[in-house]
C-alpha cells in the first residue's frame, strides 16, 4: 500500500527559531523519496506557530524540484479562505512542475482565528465550501471555470496552463461532522480521515459515505486516506514516554488552536457538531479529552506500530496512510530518530500490504503516465 509522509512545521512554544523549524522539516521532505515514502503532505494554516504552512502548493513545488516520483498532497487546502480560481491555478501549475504528481486534499476549515484573520464569517463556511469545491473540481477537470452561486459569482475564464491530466482519483476531503461526510460523497471525492472522534463513529461515517457515494455516483467509493501521528521506539517504555510527552502535547495544541471547548460553535451554522463536542469537553475536562485525542494516534515498538496500522487498515479498508513523525514540542533529534526508525522498520511492512486499486484512481494513473 502507499504510505505518505506528513509534515507539520510546528513551533509551539518558540523554543527554536522558525528558520530552524523549516531547515529541519525541509530536510525530512527532501529525504522522503529515498526513505521509501510514496508521497509528501502538509496542511494549510495561518497566523500562529501551531503550523506555519500558509502556502502549501508553493512548498509542494519545492518538493517537486527535489524529487522524481513522489506524490504531492495537501492535508488540507481550506477552500473558504481563498479564491477558487487561484487554487485551481496553483494546482494546475504544480501538476506541470511535477508532471502530474499533485494530490488535492480539501476542507472547509475550523480555526476561528484563521477565519477572523481572513475576514470570512465561519457561518458561511459550509456553503462557501460547497460552491467553491464544485467550481474548483470543474476547473481542474475542464480547464474552464464559471459559477453562479450565492457566494461565488465567477464569470467564465480559461485556466492556463491547461490541465496536465484528470484529477479524478486525486482529490480527497476531510470530513468530521456527519453533514460534511454526505457532502463529500455528493462531490464524488475520496474521504480523508483525521482522527478527532471515536472509531465507532468513524465506522458509522464511512458506512454513510459509502452508501451515499454509491447512490449518487453509481459506483463504489474510493478507499479512505487515514492520517496518523506515530511515536515509535525499540524500547516500549520510551515509546510510551513519547506518547505521554509529544502526542499529548500535540493534542493540547490542537484543542487550544481549534477551541474545542468553545460552546459558541453551537450557534454557528455548519459547526453545530463542535458545539456538542464543546459541551462534552466541559463535562469531562479538557485534559481527559486531550488524552483521548492522543490515544487515537499510534505508538509503540515498530512491530506494534505495524500491527496497529494493519488492524486499522482492515477495519476501515484503508487505501493509503499519511504518517506524521515530527509533532508537538518534540526535539529535532527525537523527531529524526522517530522518522528514520519508522522508515526502516514500519514503512517496508506497510508497503508489502496488498491494496486493490480503485478503478478511477487507476485510470488517473494511466492518464498521468501517458
Amino acid at each position: 500500500m502507499e504510505v505518505g509522509l506528513g509534515l507539520t512545521f510546528q513551533n509551539l512554544h518558540d523554543q527554536v527559531s522558525d528558520v530552524d523549524v523549516f531547515r529541519h522539516e525541509l530536510s525530512l521532505a527532501a529525504r522522503a523519496e529515498d526513505q521509501g515514502f510514496d508521497s509528501v503532505w502538509t496542511p494549510e494554516h495561518h497566523f500562529t506557530g501551531y503550523m506555519m504552512t500558509p502556502n502549501v502548493p508553493q512548498f509542494l513545488s519545492w518538493v517537486a524540484g527535489q524529487t522524481k516520483r513522489i506524490k504531492l498532497g495537501t492535508t488540507v487546502t481550506v477552500l473558504p479562505w481563498q479564491n477558487p480560481v487561484r487554487i485551481a491555478e496553483s494546482f494546475l501549475l504544480l501538476d506541470q512542475f511535477s508532471e502530474g504528481r499533485a494530490v488535492l486534499g480539501m476542507g472547509r476549515g475550523l480555526g476561528k482565528e484563521e477565519f477572523d484573520g481572513f475576514g470570512v464569517p465561519m457561518g458561511e463556511a459550509r456553503k462557501r465550501f460547497r460552491e467553491y469545491a464544485e467550481a474548483l473540481l470543474q476547473g481542474l477537470e475542464t480547464g474552464v471555470m464559471e459559477y453562479d452561486g450565492d457566494y461565488l459569482k465567477q464569470p467564465r475564464v480559461e485556466l492556463r496552463p491547461r490541465p496536465y491530466s484528470s484529477y479524478r482519483g486525486r482529490v480527497f476531503a476531510s470530513a468530521v461532522s456527519p453533514e460534511s461526510v454526505k457532502l463529500m460523497a455528493n462531490l464524488d471525492v475520496g474521504l480523508m480521515i483525521i482522527a478527532q472522534k471515536p472509531w465507532d463513529k468513524v465506522d458509522e461515517d464511512l458506512a454513510t459515505y459509502r452508501d451515499r457515494f454509491k447512490a449518487v455516483n453509481g459506483r463504489n467509493a474510493p478507499k479512505p486516506v487515514v492520517v496518523c501521528f506515530i511515536a515509535a521506539n525499540e524500547d516500549a517504555a520510551k515509546a510510551k514516554e513519547m506518547r505521554d510527552k509529544y502526542l499529548v502535547e500535540y493534542a493540547r495544541s490542537t484543542s487550544s488552536f481549534y477551541q474545542f471547548g468553545n460552546k459558541e460553535f453551537a450557534n454557528i451554522e455548519g459547526y453545530e457538531y463542535y458545539g456538542a463536542l464543546a459541551r462534552s469537553v466541559e463535562k469531562h475536562g479538557i485534559e481527559k479529552f486531550n488524552e483521548f485525542l492522543a490515544d487515537l494516534q499510534i505508538w509503540g515498538r515498530p512491530e506494534e506500530v505495524v500491527e496497529k496500522l494493519k488492524v486499522m487498515k482492515e477495519r476501515f479498508d484503508v487505501g493509503k496512510f499519511i504518517i506524521y513523525t515530527q509533532f508537538g514540542d518534540m526535539p529535532f533529534d527525537v523527531g529524526l530518530e522517530n522518522y528514520e526508525l519508522i522508515a526502516r522498520k514500519v514503512l517496508p511492512a506497510l508497503k508489502d500490504i496488498n491494496v486493490s486499486i480503485d478503478p478511477v484512481e487507476s485510470a488517473a494513473g494511466l492518464q498521468t503516465a501517458g
